[in-house]
This record gives C-alpha cells, sequence and structure tokens, in this order.
C-alpha cells in the first residue's frame, strides 16, 4: 500500500506542476482532463498525509515515554494515533480499489413498459417520475430525448439524458428489470395485478471511436410530438435513426432543428452500439460481469415495488425499505446506499 501511495502522491505532485505550464493554460482539454485526474487522485493524497502525521505523532510520543511526567500522556497520544491509523488503513483500501472510469459521466436512460399492457406504460411513466425527482434532489439536470405515450398515461418508452456530478456512479445500479404489485387503476375487482417495466442505463460517452458508414443507416423524420400527442412545430425535426447491422435504433426529438437532432440522434447511437459490443466481450470474458450486482442486462429482475405492503425489494442483495411512497418521491438514497456498499464489500473480497 505505502508504495501505491507513495506513486499517487507522486503523479499528484506532477499534474499540479503540469497545470501552471503555458503550453497546457491555453490548452482546454488538458487542462480539463489534468485537473480531473487531480480531483480523484487529491481525496487519496489527503487521507494518505492524514496517515503520515499520525505515524510522525507516534514517533514523538514514542520519545516521550522515558519521562516519567509526559509518560502517561505519551502512551495515550500513542494508543489514540495507532486507533487512527487502522480506521485510516480501511479507508484508503476502499480508495484504492479500481474505479469504474465511467462513474464521473452523465447517463442515457432508457425506460419501456414490459409485461402488463397499459400497466406496465403507467409503470414506467412512475418510473420516470421517481428518478426525475432523485436528479433534482442531487441537483441533475434531466432532459427527454424522445418519448412514446402510453394510451392510458405513462410511456411504451421514454428516454432521458441525466446530467450532473457522478452521475453513472449511482444510477448504474438501476439497468434492469422493474417489477411493480398494486391494484391498478383500470381494475374493477380490486385485484392484485403484476407488471414490469425495463430500464437501460449507459454512461454517455463523447470520444467513441467506432466508426459507421452511411450505407448502414436508415433514417426517417417526421413531426415531433409533445404531451398529448401535440405537435411541438410543423417541421419535420425529430429524427430516427436505425443501424441496420445492428438493428440499433435511436430516436431524437427534443431540438427545434432537424439538424441538432440528427446529431444528438448519431451520439446516442454510437453510444448504444458501444454499450452493446462492453456488454457481448464482458459476457465473453465471463468473469467479469459475475464480480458485479446484477448483470446490466435488461431481463434480469432486480427490483419489486409493492404497493400494498408500502415495500421496495432489491433482489440482488435482499434490501428492503418499507417506505415506497417516499422512494416513488426520489428518496432513492438508502438503495442505492446499499447497493454501492455491498459493490465495495464484493471488490474488497476479491470477488
Amino acid at each position: 500500500m505505502e508504495e501505491k501511495l507513495e506513486s499517487i502522491k507522486k503523479r499528484y505532485e506532477e499534474i499540479t506542476k503540469e497545470l501552471i505550464k503555458p503550453e497546457i493554460i491555453n490548452d482546454f482539454k488538458a487542462i480539463k482532463s489534468l485537473s480531473q485526474e487531480q480531483s480523484e487522485l487529491k481525496e487519496i493524497v489527503d487521507k494518505y498525509e492524514e496517515l503520515n502525521v499520525c505515524k510522525n505523532k507516534i514517533e514523538e510520543a514514542k520519545e516521550l515515554l522515558n519521562d516519567l511526567e509526559l509518560k502517561e500522556i505519551a502512551e495515550l497520544e500513542i494508543i489514540e494515533n495507532t486507533e487512527k491509523i487502522q480506521k485510516i488503513k480501511q479507508d484508503l483500501e476502499i480508495m484504492l480499489i479500481p474505479k469504474d472510469e465511467n462513474d464521473g459521466k452523465n447517463i442515457i436512460m432508457e425506460i419501456r413498459g414490459a409485461a402488463g399492457g397499459d400497466e406496465a406504460n403507467i409503470f414506467a411513466g412512475d418510473l420516470l417520475r421517481m428518478y426525475t425527482y432523485y436528479a433534482e434532489k442531487n441537483g441533475w439536470k434531466i432532459e427527454i430525448n424522445h418519448e412514446l405515450e402510453g394510451t392510458s398515461g405513462g410511456f411504451s418508452q421514454v428516454e432521458c439524458t441525466i446530467k450532473g456530478e457522478n452521475v453513472y456512479s449511482k444510477m448504474k445500479y438501476e439497468s434492469g428489470a422493474h417489477r411493480v404489485q398494486r391494484v391498478p387503476q383500470t381494475e374493477t375487482q380490486g385485484r392484485i395485478h403484476t407488471s414490469t417495466a425495463t430500464v437501460l442505463v449507459m454512461p454517455e460517452i463523447d470520444d467513441i471511436d467506432i466508426e459507421i458508414k452511411e450505407s448502414d443507416l436508415k433514417i426517417d423524420v417526421y413531426h415531433s410530438s409533445g404531451a398529448g400527442g401535440q405537435s411541438v412545430n410543423t417541421s419535420n425535426s425529430a429524427v430516427r435513426i436505425t443501424h441496420l447491422p445492428t438493428n440499433t435504433v435511436v430516436t431524437c426529438q427534443n431540438e427545434r432543428s432537424q439538424l441538432k437532432n440528427k446529431d444528438k440522434a448519431m451520439k446516442l447511437l454510437k453510444i448504444k452500439i458501444y454499450d452493446n459490443m462492453q456488454q457481448e466481450k464482458e459476457q465473453t470474458e465471463g468473469s467479469v460481469r459475475k464480480s458485479k450486482i446484477g448483470t446490466g442486462d435488461r431481463s434480469e429482475k432486480i427490483r419489486t415495488y409493492n404497493y400494498p405492503q408500502n415495500r421496495v425489494t432489491d433482489h440482488r442483495i435482499g434490501f428492503s425499505v418499507m417506505n415506497l411512497d417516499r422512494v416513488m418521491n426520489g428518496e432513492l438514497e438508502p438503495i442505492i446506499d446499499a447497493l454501492i456498499t455491498e459493490d465495495l464489500k464484493r471488490k474488497l473480497a476479491g470477488e
């Protein structure tokens, strides 16, 4: 650990020197990259400095053990700082766990009504509302890229971008099938129905090096639609792009310009194709996804929202909370914190 910490401290000091070089000051991309790396290392460097301070205090106290008047104080100082060192080392172990390179990124989220017809679409709308409230609590910004409304409310499909600090680090656990158990509004006999909606979370990546041939694309344009099917404008500004080799479809309608919608749709297409490639690679390697909480597969049932019991259960870690009403209003912290904690435990155990 000492060697690793010294290496990180050295790199942190190198970045500090780099950031004041004239050729770097005028390079916005370089400054952004270096500043982000420095920010990620700072917490570890500060904690390492704290460790060294405690060690120095212990050494100083040891020199006072032969002084009869100060011996008792010195012994207490040694005990206190030894306990601090144990806690700091535990913290550093967690900090040194390799981080997901996408944790600091924004996300693209897709929610679809699945099994359950109209009720599934209504639940998809409920999930979007829940995530919107959670995003607001975290100071994140959410933008709708595309939506297909359900005939009785909610959405058969809705896709959005969520931007902010470390969005992916918290939202990456949401991919999968979400199950709801409740009495639908359309149920006349008060029977509880089970429906599902699927969620897909992808990191928003700007520098994806994927070559897409124009001949592999089918591009459709049509009128953008807002709530209730109202036309947002009279021009054909909405864009749908189909990548024929992979049958990947993306749609963007939130910009008034067809060109802007096309640019955004092409970016979304690259992200989706890249995400599919990464999943296929990890599934081929096998061991990578076994260490994760869930596979990230949309078909995997990850959570149940039971309205009669006011309960939410995350099946991946066997964690339940009895405040579904608050969870649906965006209070997702206990569930996501539990998932992050379990993820760290597994990584520390070397799983």
